[in-house]
């Protein structure tokens, strides 16, 4: 299997490297295929990947068949695997522009190749066995792909977290200096909205169940006609294609499709991955402009083509519009399947077939970039901690105040003598562009009795961040570590970007 899928591969990307030299520059091409979706990816969705597993199918099928009596032969059944991986493109293309029909000009083909088979290839089925079926089996492998990747951003975060856990930082809210936290313990709430986005992966990939085959209005009743009414045998018939094609069961009811309901639900899971790589990507270029943190820059990049010395965040950016377009694409499957008539209508196959693929396609050109960026985040220690002694004068007023009624102040009094001289020290900063000399206001005051080294001795950073530093190791050890650990062995991907 390995073989065939690096052989596809290779023909994919020949295929595609002729028709560029062909109509590069005088043709629409989806920036998802030249810019920023994975090889990977982009062959999951590829035509060669879909027929290959069309004629998985119909070789399961057959077999199936075989087994429950049918008068499919053993010779018949070989001549077709014998062919499930050389398709005959051409034929098929010649044929389908003769019948207008994708599946049976695939049919016709493959039957152009096994002469002896070519009567039973599709027996009972509607082109939904093979389209739907199809559907379902791609998208698991592309969540596998998604999930395989999140893991690889949590574990670079995670790293992270624990290597700036004890680092303070301003916190902020309504994006505002409020207390502090730490670099690190920012990285977790990254990290959380991840392991939500992980948990919803696990249960689409857990889920999803084969069409099986159904007929043409979910009935089998071509079934019943083939196994002479026979119910258990078409029962054993999905189940012995399930078991062929690595599932654990088919839908239990359907119309002539599967639920369009399920492609609703796999984009939606991938529009949340995109929420929480727009809010990580939007936080990272909010620091940036802070200059605490920035995303990697190469040594030969040009940030701007007018101002030389700027670092624009551009891999953030990227994050930030494809997932704007990742979470919008979310609603092409739910008004599918919300206008889904009866047991089936055609209105959902040009969209679906767009709105599904690219939805993955951009979920995965997001985890490229995220994998890049958290890869090598850069943080400017000292500049973090200048940003956080000109807020803390503040924040540390009511450690301020107990230390002065320790020594025999009044709180009230204490209390109205700080809000004057925060207020007297903010108007230095904001009107005037000064520094912020609320300490040496205090100092100056007889009332408080504190020395400017005593206030100092108490207005360390770090005694301000609560258990931020704890929480970071808590929830690595408790929820973090566990996943990586049972993930070992798909650890340690990178990914270089594209211009």
């Amino acid at each position: 299997m390995k073989y065939h899928r690096a052989e596809a591969l290779a023909r994919h990307r020949e295929v595609i490297f002729r028709k560029e030299s062909d109509t590069m520059y005088n043709s629409y091409e989806s920036p998802f295929c030249t810019r920023y979706a994975s090889e990977e990816m982009q062959y999951l969705f590829s035509a060669d990947k879909k027929f290959r597993t069309w004629r998985k199918l119909w070789i399961a099928l057959a077999r199936a068949e075989h087994r429950l009596g049918l008068p499919i032969t053993e010779e018949q059944i070989k001549e077709l695997e014998a062919h499930a991986e050389d398709i005959n493109y051409e034929v098929a293309e010649e044929r389908e522009k003769l019948v207008r029909h994708d599946v049976m000009s695939h049919v016709y083909a493959y039957g152009v190749q096994c002469p002896n088979a070519k009567g039973i290839i599709h027996l009972g089925a509607t082109s939904c066995y093979v389209g739907d079926n199809t559907d379902i089996i791609i998208m698991r492998e592309a969540l596998q792909v998604v999930r395989r990747k999140v893991i690889n951003v949590i574990a670079n975060l995670a790293k992270f977290a624990d290597q700036y856990k004890n680092l303070p930082c301003l916190a902020y809210t309504h994006l505002q200096p409020a207390q502090l936290t730490t670099v690190g313990k920012r990285a977790t709430l990254w990290i959380n909205e991840l392991l939500y986005d992980l948990d919803e992966l696990e249960y689409r990939i857990g889920n999803l169940r084969l069409l099986g085959s159904k007929g043409t209005t979910g009935t089998q009743a071509s079934f019943m006609e083939l196994f002479e009414g026979d119910t258990q045998k078409i029962r054993q018939m999905d189940a012995y294609i399930c078991e062929e094609m690595g599932f654990d069961g088919v839908v239990p009811v359907s119309g002539q499709t599967y639920s369009r309901k399920i492609d609703a639900g796999v984009v939606a899971t991938l529009s949340g991955i995109a929420q929480s790589a727009s809010k990580f990507s939007n936080d990272l270029r909010i620091l940036q402009n802070f200059k605490e943190m920035e995303e990697p820059f190469e040594k030969n990049q040009i940030g701007s083509s007018a101002m030389p010395y700027k670092r624009n965040p551009m891999r953030s950016e990227r994050i930030t519009s494809l997932a704007r377009y990742v979470m919008v694409d979310s609603l092409n499957p739910a008004f599918t399947a919300a206008t889904q008539w009866f047991e089936r209508t055609l209105d959902d196959s040009a969209n679906k077939r767009i709105a599904v693929a690219e939805a993955f396609l951009g979920i995965d050109a997001i985890l490229g970039i995220l994998l890049n960026v958290t890869a090598d985040l850069v943080v400017y220690p000292k500049v973090v901690t200048a940003r956080v002694m000109k807020e803390l004068p503040f924040m540390a007023t009511e450690n301020i105040m107990m230390q002065a009624v320790k020594k025999g102040g009044d709180r009230q009094e204490l209390h109205e003598r700080l809000r004057q001289h925060s207020q007297a020290a903010a108007a230095v900063v904001k009107e005037q562009g000064g520094e912020n000399d609320l300490i040496d206001r205090v100092c100056a005051d007889p009332l408080f009795n504190l020395t400017k080294e005593e206030i100092l001795a108490e207005m360390q950073p770090i005694h301000f961040v609560g258990r931020a530093p704890q929480q970071v190791e808590e929830f690595l050890a408790e929820c973090v570590k566990p996943i990586l650990d049972a993930n070992a062995g798909i650890l340690g991907e990178s990914a270089s970007l594209k211009v």
